[in-house]
């Protein structure tokens, strides 16, 4: 029997972190995650190290970056003119002082978005004269999930408008 079934290539939406610089260090007490399977799905998570922490802290090139809301406000309206340039679907966006969350749809892998959005910021930082030509902003990496389904949508936004703490460990994306 040959069952029909929509399938597509793209999710719905992302759910996309960006982190800052030096905000989040291997072994600090937020559990890390890395390269080596601690990412892998229902893995654990890395316990904390304090000589891990330290290590990435000596060869960090500059302080940890934080955003000051004048900031913050160039940051949105940055990567606002990404989605409207790219015609990407921007649901929900929140920008923190260390972090930024976004809901985005696109029919386009989300690397290629964070992509934008990590130059788009930086560059309009420096236009406004907001941070100086070799200050490095955003943390190596990216965080991105895939939202196939619309209650995945709907409790990505209500996190991202409504939630920030620890509550996106506790959603349910099944």
């Amino acid at each position: 029997m040959d069952y029909e079934y929509d399938y597509n290539d793209f999710p719905l939406a992302y759910l996309i972190t960006l982190r800052c610089y030096g905000t989040w260090l291997h072994g600090d007490k937020k559990s890390a995650v890395d390269r080596h399977g601690y990412n892998a799905y229902g893995a654990s998570r890395r316990d904390t190290n304090l000589k891990l922490e330290n290590m990435m802290r000596e060869e960090m090139k500059q302080k940890t970056f934080i955003f000051s809301d004048s900031q913050r406000k160039v940051v949105e309206e940055a990567i606002a003119e990404v989605c409207q340039y790219r015609e990407y679907d921007l649901k929900a966006i929140n920008i923190r002082s260390n972090h930024v969350h976004a809901v985005i749809s696109a029919q386009v892998k989300p690397e290629l978005i964070i992509d934008a959005f990590k130059s788009y910021t930086t560059r309009n930082l420096r236009r406004n004269f907001m941070i100086g030509k070799d200050t490095k902003i955003w943390a190596r990496g990216r965080s991105r999930r895939y939202l196939w389904k619309p209650r995945h949508v709907a409790l990505a936004i209500e996190y991202v408008l409504y939630g920030q703490g620890d509550i996106i460990a506790d959603l349910n994306f099944d």
